[in-house]
């Protein structure tokens, strides 16, 4: 019987291929890392070919495991969201590396735009701002600033999509180089480019930035039968069931389904959704309204809060500074300390995201002394994550949406030293799952839903979620005043 799901997850720094069993449980798991390209200050690149080849090499290795291709009931895609590949539909190949979501090059025209007032009536339109973050500016500057990418516009064979739909397309065009152009709804409404309300892309938004809407991929649900992979990659077509952006699939994996339910992934970034149901979310407090979920064609929206350095701090204090040898060292070194000595880390080594939004914004590290080492910058580091989360939950509770748990997950998660720090500074109860790695699991339970394995997305949630940890606040009020006191003062300073 064909009841496996396999899961393509195409992160920042990772390409992974997961398979799943229907009841959620992870059989078999390929990894392969991805280059990073950083060509000057603020850019940051991808090599397309090589995510499109190490993820095929990922899934070739993990299909065996399941008996076969024949054995997958669907294949469910997630990725880096807001990332912008540009190729060619004639020979599917790419015109220029991909730019990648925290790349900042296009922070003069974001300027120039909010200079010329169109902030307000984008962020009514699409609910999201006007920050280099988003696909819509990056897709501009490629037309401005690659021949190549200008010159496929005029032939009218360019194609502009994100990473599931650069995936899709390769999956799809075998031997003639033609495969679907196809973006799910949650990936759609990162661009700029297509209103909240709307079904498709909007020519009146691609215009304003510039975009030719020929380029762009057709809009889907995130669930049922989007496409059938090529069979030669495989050996037998495999149905493309599940497609979603990273952190709604994280959001659908923690079963956030009903209004007022909130996650939030410790990943590369950090990004806090809590599910607002069928209300388009409209925010005060510069928080981003993004569609959370689309099956046969009725969307359910999320409100979200997007932190651009995570884990990635972590990554830059082993492999720039040498803090430590590995990531998971940092929860050893924070323990073994009783406080960060007056040390503060404002990691915004990318900008600013939400709900601050300043692009210019530059890293700070506060209160050296020197009885400061590498315990007090690893706990600062870790103590960082709950600060920025706090100005999260302070935002949300100010647009109506307060949290009364948090649900996290992805990589950090798994540090209990900071799932405890979370709960303390947050001052609420934090859930975390025996499997962190929710967007792999979200986007299974997309697959299972489109493959027919579960009648509904909630079903196929409450079948498929595991067991939880819970950690319970238990800090001192005076204490938590005094750290959020220093992390402002250091905000400042950034």
């Amino acid at each position: 019987m064909s009841d496996y799901l396999l899961v393509l997850d195409e992160g920042t720094t990772s390409t992974r291929a997961m398979l799943f069993a229907s009841d959620g449980v992870l059989v078999a798991s390929a990894q392969a890392p991805l280059t990073q390209h950083y060509p000057q200050a603020g850019w940051v690149e991808h090599d397309p070919r090589e995510i499109w080849d190490k993820t095929l090499a990922c899934a070739l290795e993990v299909i065996p495991k399941a008996g076969g291709a024949a054995m997958i009931a669907g294949l469910g895609i997630t990725n880096q969201r807001e990332t912008v590949v540009a190729w060619d539909r004639a020979t599917g190949e790419p015109l220029t590396r991909a730019i990648v979501w925290q790349d900042r090059r296009t922070e003069p025209l974001c300027a120039a735009m909010r200079e010329a007032g169109h902030e307000d009536g984008v962020q009514q339109r699409t609910g999201l701002l006007l920050d280099p973050y988003f696909s819509g500016t990056k897709m501009r500057w490629m037309l401005d600033n690659v021949p190549e990418v200008k010159a496929a516009a005029e032939r009218g064979t360019l194609a502009f999509g994100t990473v599931e739909s650069w995936l899709t397309f390769k999956l799809t065009a075998g031997s003639s180089g033609y495969g679907a152009h196809i973006s799910d709804a949650s990936n759609a409404s990162r661009t700029l480019l297509m209103g909240l309300e709307d079904a498709q892309f909007d020519e009146g938004l691609c215009d304003l930035f510039g975009v030719p809407l020929s380029a762009l991929p057709g809009v889907t649900d995130m669930a049922g039968p989007l496409a059938m992979t090529d069979p030669s990659l495989f050996g037998c077509a495999i149905p493309i069931t599940g497609m979603a952006g990273d952190q709604q699939a994280a959001t659908i994996g923690q079963a956030c389904l009903a209004p007022g339910q909130t996650k939030a992934t410790y990943g590369t970034g950090a990004f806090v959704l809590t599910c607002r149901g069928t209300a388009i979310p409209r925010s005060s407090n510069r928080l981003l309204g993004t569609v959370l979920t689309q099956i046969d064609g009725n969307r359910t929206y999320a409100i979200e809060g997007s932190v651009f350095v995570a884990g990635s701090l972590v990554q830059w204090l082993r492999d720039s500074l040498g803090i430590v040898d590995l990531a998971e060292e940092t929860e050893a070194l924070a323990r073994s300390i009783p406080d960060s000595g007056g040390v503060v880390i404002v990691p915004a080594l990318a900008g600013l995201g939400a709900p601050h939004w300043r692009a210019d914004a530059r890293g700070v590290i506060a209160g050296l002394s020197f009885a400061s080492g590498k315990a007090e910058l690893a706990r600062a580091a870790l103590e960082a994550m709950a600060h920025q989360t706090h100005d999260l939950c302070a935002a949300f509770t100010a647009d109506g949406a307060p949290w009364k748990t948090l649900r996290i997950d992805g990589g950090m998660a798994a540090n209990d030293w900071m799932a405890q720090d979370l709960a303390d500074v947050l001052g609420v109860t934090v859930e975390r799952p025996g499997f962190v790695e929710t967007t792999a699991l979200g986007a299974a339970m997309l697959a299972a839903t489109g493959a027919g394995l579960y009648a509904s997305l909630d079903e196929a949630a409450s079948a498929m979620r595991g067991q939880l940890a819970r950690f319970e606040p238990g800090m001192d009020a005076a204490v938590r005043e005094e750290r959020l006191a220093r992390w402002s003062k250091a905000l400042t300073a950034a």
